[in-house]
């Protein structure tokens, strides 16, 4: 298992911002279109300079995962971020996930409202890496007002990108099993599905942003695929599991696949 010194050392790694940062990573709101029960869809595009990339929800083994507030925007009750399958980057003893060259993030925005127009702004932090990693931060403002209901075809090549469902992955079973190893909490699942394609790595998340878990020992036998992880509290408190809440999604060369919830062996 990875070392749990790994989330304690991230900042320390981060060098300061270079003078050059604007030109290192850059953000636009792309207009989208109005769903039918009056919600509406857009996105958020990042690009970044040749060498760089930016970080998935779950950043591997360390890393600045996005961050986002959306404090000041107006006729906006809620955004659900539909993440793309990223990319897993393999180092000598680092593996990262995340995505470079660019990136078009589909937004999910809940209109209180319905017909009227959108004000979005959002803060981002994040990290950006090259041969150094860096905090980053955009702010980005703009006004969502397309009464447009066909789909923007950047936006949804975008949502074609996701993961499949557990049921589109051919998922048959997922149990998750919790032990202790010399006073360490040990996160072990089994899935049943297809192979995903290539070296597989299975994503394990909790639910709980206080909860550290390190990347996993992914291994296929046939039609199953095991992973172990450590878990531990980000600030040494009570862990508690939710089975429900567990979210495994298995990257693969071929496709990802997105799974939620496990039952016990």
């Amino acid at each position: 298992m990875k070392s749990k010194l790994v989330p304690l050392i991230v900042a320390a790694l981060l060098a300061p911002l270079p003078a050059s940062a604007m030109d290192v990573i850059k953000g636009e709101i792309l207009q989208g279109w109005v769903l039918p029960d009056g919600n509406r869809v857009a996105a958020i595009r990042m690009t970044m300079a040749p060498g760089w990339k930016t970080y998935w929800r779950a950043p591997g083994d360390m890393g600045i995962p996005p961050q986002f507030d959306w404090n000041g925007s107006q006729n906006l009750s809620g955004v659900a971020v539909e993440w793309p399958a990223p990319t897993v980057f393999r180092e000598k003893n680092l593996t990262t996930i995340g995505y470079k060259d660019q990136v078009v993030l589909p937004l999910v925005i809940s209109v209180p409202k319905k017909g009227a127009a959108v004000h979005l702004k959002t803060t981002i932090d994040m990290g950006v890496c090259s041969d150094i990693c860096v905090p980053a931060q955009l702010h980005l403002d703009g006004i969502i007002d397309t009464d447009a209901t066909r789909a923007v075809p950047a936006i949804a090549a975008s949502l074609a990108q996701r993961p499949y469902s557990a049921k589109e992955g051919g998922v048959s079973k997922a149990t998750c099993m919790i032990s202790f190893n010399n006073g360490d909490l040990e996160l072990e699942t089994v899935i049943t599905l297809p192979d995903a394609g290539g070296q597989e790595l299975v994503v394990i998340e909790t639910g709980q942003p206080d909860l550290w878990v390190s990347e996993a020992d992914t291994l296929r036998k046939g039609k199953t695929l095991t992973s172990k992880v450590d878990v531990a509290h980000s600030t040494g408190g009570l862990i508690a599991l939710n089975r429900s809440q567990i979210r495994m999604t298995v990257l693969g060369d071929k496709h990802a696949v997105d799974i939620l919830g496990c039952t016990p062996d």
